[in-house]
């Protein structure tokens, strides 16, 4: 069996298991009232009305996801007459199993965050210590696999330039690095839609790179994912049936984090990110300027009008769709760059 046909059947496998389990999981999260506690400091004041929106949709895609690339994988072991044996093709899956347990358990740490915040019904999970602590301790425990089992390369690569090995200063820099983009595609997940589609863009560029790369194991969950992100947003998109919560948001932010760094094409996820990261770079802006102005003129000012920067335009009149729409489509004008620069370096 050709290994495009393996792709597109886990796609559409995966994108069938989060649109129908969503049939049964809306209705048992409205039955436990698992509804998603709405500040309106942190957004628009419109955006009272989704009080109660139930939240932890998240597990579509999560389920979703992981069953559609494991049977893909299996399917391609039995179809694809790969020697399994051979340490290649082994370090191609650990890779892949690495990024799946690795988006699993940042997954573990917002499923936490989530159920704290409607078990208390208050917007207030767990405390941004424990956070951290927890998301250090899986990054540190994701990049010693990889180093272990897959990629062992502590070189950072820009396409147009690749340094020298850093060694364990490598490890140091991309802790942070972890933390910064899984927390940036959290952030995004503030308007309905959002984060399912610009993840859904950048999965489908991920998959393109990993055709190039020849990471067809790795295409696999990349794919799974497309098609649970589409699955998903069967009910996610405005006016939302269900939030994603930060079960489905931080997993999102590892496995694409995760896809990045096991491909070890820096530039490339830098580009493919750029939308989270400027969500992300908006809020430290307006933290940093309001500080900066209170402290000389005794008032905070606003570079923007509020962040993340989605609810800036959100305030300055453009509809969700809008805004979905144009995120979107700016993830993948810039995801195709990411192609470009492994075509040219």
């Amino acid at each position: 069996m050709k290994f495009w046909i393996i792709s597109l059947a886990v796609s559409l496998l995966s994108f069938v298991i989060a649109g129908v389990s969503g049939i049964f999981l809306v209705p048992f999260l409205h039955k436990i009232k698992f509804g998603q506690p709405i500040k309106t400091e942190d957004g628009p004041q419109w955006h009272a009305k989704k009080q109660g929106t139930p939240t932890m949709g998240g597990f579509m895609f999560i389920i979703s996801t992981v069953a559609a690339a494991l049977i893909g994988y299996l399917l391609y072991r039995q179809t694809g007459s790969i020697d399994v044996t051979e340490k290649s093709n082994l370090h191609a899956f650990y890779c892949t199993l690495s990024v799946i347990v690795f988006s699993l358990l940042f997954g573990l740490i917002g499923f936490i965050d989530d159920y704290k915040k409607v078990a208390r019904k208050h917007n207030d999970g767990l405390s941004a210590i424990q956070k951290m602590a927890l998301q250090f301790v899986f990054s540190v425990g994701f990049l010693f696999v990889l180093s272990k089992f897959g990629d062992g390369s502590t070189t950072i690569d820009l396409g147009f330039w690749e340094t020298h090995s850093l060694g364990i200063f490598y490890y140091i820099l991309m802790i942070p690095v972890i933390i910064y983009l899984t927390n940036a595609v959290n952030l995004t997940d503030g308007v309905d839609g959002l984060c399912g589609s610009v993840t859904f863009a950048a999965m489908l560029i991920f998959t393109v790179c990993c055709s190039i790369l020849s990471e067809r194991e790795l295409s696999l969950f990349t794919m799974a994912l497309a098609g649970g992100c589409l699955g998903f947003l069967i009910w996610n998109f405005n006016p939302a049936k269900c939030f994603m919560g930060d079960t489905g948001s931080m997993f999102l932010g590892a496995a694409v984090t995760g896809t990045g760094l096991v491909l070890h094409k820096h530039l490339l996820l830098l580009l493919v990110a750029i939308v989270y990261i400027l969500e992300a770079l908006s809020v430290v802006i307006q933290v940093i300027y309001f500080k900066h102005t209170k402290k000389k003129y005794g008032e905070g000012r606003r570079i923007f009008k509020m962040t993340p920067i989605h609810h800036h335009f959100e305030m300055s009149g453009y509809s969700e769709y809008k805004i979905v729409i144009t995120f979107s489509l700016a993830g993948i004008i810039f995801g195709v760059l990411g192609i470009i620069t492994l075509l040219v370096f």
